[in-house]
């Protein structure tokens, strides 16, 4: 064998690289517009520095709700929701999902989901940088 052959196939570099692409998860969370302020300083404390919130709308259980303005009956479908999408280590995951448990609960119908999937790949655009070190 080559050893231009053998650097090309190197099974270090590709386990290594397949380790860190591994140890990523994406936690996105609905849950209710006024308890975002709560959510977010939690999971700031406990070192998660970067998410994207986005203001949605949405329905599940609650099957929406019939709202009066001005003396006429509305029926909401969709119900104003907020969305939090963190990237986390995989070692920090479950304290994560707690916290946001913890703060975001209300104990009643509407409180929202929580979805954590694993991710293939993170690159940082300014740096190049992949992986956790891109997080």
């Amino acid at each position: 064998m080559s050893p231009r052959t053998s650097l090309m196939c190197s099974p270090d570099t590709d386990t290594t690289d397949t380790d860190k692409e591994k140890t990523m998860k994406k936690i996105e969370a609905i849950i209710k517009p006024f308890k975002l302020d709560e959510v977010k300083d939690a999971l700031n404390t406990m070192g998660i520095q970067g998410m994207t919130v986005t203001e949605v709308k949405g329905f599940g259980r609650q099957k929406g709700h019939v709202e009066l303005y001005r003396g006429a009956e509305y029926d909401i479908s969709f119900i104003p929701k907020v969305k939090i999408e963190a990237v986390v280590a995989d070692s920090m995951v479950s304290k994560a999902v707690e916290t946001i448990i913890d703060k975001a609960k209300t104990g009643k119908i509407g409180d929202g989901k929580i979805f954590v999937s694993s991710l293939e790949q993170i690159i940082r655009i300014r740096t190049g940088e992949t992986g956790e070190t891109a997080i």
